[in-house]
């Protein structure tokens, strides 16, 4: 009605100018015509201010971003901190106690099994041995004279009996000394790198007490600690994806081994992974990722685009339309594991919806969007 009587003002305007004009019958009708256009144009004008002023502004289309969904792989990984140990590492213990008289390995020496580490000051077993031979010599010189009468018939069978007895008595002893002697020797329990020298020369050692650990390096493996809660979900051959910060390497193994005791203290089980190649060293950290599951073929979702209502979870789903135009619909959906940021639909989107992956915050069920 407003812009009716806008152009209705605006004939008369222009009815009444031309009237005026041809009113005054001197005037040029070439300067009458020029005149009357340019109040033409600037009634023209008027009017266009006016209906931007009066009219309603036509609606504004926001424009939103879309991603259409396709089945993609999907996997949940138990993440935990694990370290490089080797598959043999053994204790080199001491069996007599005494001062170490004697170290003949340091760190990282590569050693043989049987080699010989480290002896115990043994100087009193020495000289014990001393005496037992001193003894052994007269007592083995008594039997031979004994033994020589006996031959002639001389002596007694009692005399002969006690210088041998004697004799035999002396050989056990020196033989119990030498076997106490020889384990004052530490010696290598296994062939391998010596990866920690707990002792000096000169320090006391007692039996059983370390005197360094010896490591087989050519046989590596990775330990970790999983909390309980993933007891069953575990198994021994699930892949396991590696990364060695210290290196910047990945690498993919399997689990080669699953502990069946949980740690009362810490509510954890261990598991353990074979370790190829080389480069790699004892205590070294390793991040494990244990994949639990997979799907080849999942829906997926970023996390952040999931919003909850009091019916459930949800996701802005775009129906296209004509050319760049469509309207947004709520989907509800059920989730399943999400990992990294990202979410499985179990149900609610199949392959080939659109959903709305940016501007999302600002639209409604309903609405019409450009994309």
């Amino acid at each position: 009605m407003i812009q009716k009587n806008l152009r209705s003002y605006a004939i008369l305007s222009l009815v009444v100018a031309l009237v005026s004009a041809c009113g005054n019958p001197a005037q040029d009708p070439a300067a009458q015509l020029a005149a009357l256009k340019d109040q033409k144009a600037q009634i023209e004008q008027q009017i266009a201010e006016l209906e931007k002023q009066v009219a309603p502004p036509a609606p504004r289309i926001r424009t939103v971003g879309l991603e259409e969904l396709k089945p993609e792989s999907f996997r949940h990984y138990i993440d935990l901190q694990g370290k490089v140990d080797a598959e043999e590492s053994v204790m080199a213990t001491a069996k007599m106690p005494g001062s170490l008289q004697k170290v003949y390995v340091k760190n990282g020496d590569v050693v043989k099994k049987g080699q010989l580490l480290a002896e115990v000051d043994a100087s009193v077993l020495r000289k014990n041995m001393a005496e037992l031979e001193g003894q052994l010599a007269t007592a083995t010189d008594i039997y031979n004279r004994q033994k020589g009468l006996w031959d002639q018939k001389i002596g007694t069978e009692v005399a002969l009996i006690q210088a041998k007895t004697a004799k035999e008595s002396l050989e056990r002893s020196i033989e119990t000394l030498k076997e106490q002697m020889n384990m004052t020797r530490i010696y290598a329990p296994t062939a391998g790198t010596v990866d920690m020298v707990l002792l000096k020369q000169g320090q006391a050692i007692a039996p059983g007490m370390p005197l360094c650990n010896i490591m087989n390096l050519s046989n590596l493996k990775i330990v970790g600690n999983v909390t309980e809660a993933y007891t069953a979900k575990v198994k021994k051959g699930d892949l396991v994806q590696v990364y060695f910060p210290d290196m910047d390497k990945e690498i993919s193994t399997r689990v080669s081994f699953v502990s069946k005791t949980i740690n009362p203290t810490t509510r954890t089980f261990s598991v353990e992974c074979a370790l190829k190649g080389s480069g790699y060293r004892a205590n070294q950290v390793a991040v494990m990722k244990i994949i639990d599951y997979q799907n080849s073929k999942a829906i997926v979702v970023p996390v952040n685009l999931i919003q909850v209502a009091q019916d459930g979870d949800f996701v802005l789903v775009a129906e296209k339309s004509e050319g760049n135009k469509a309207t947004v619909k709520k989907v509800n959906i059920k989730q399943g594991q999400n990992y990294g940021g990202f979410v499985e639909i179990l149900d609610g989107l199949k392959p080939g919806d659109w959903i709305v992956s940016t501007g999302f915050q600002d639209v409604n069920t309903g609405e019409v969007v450009a994309f």
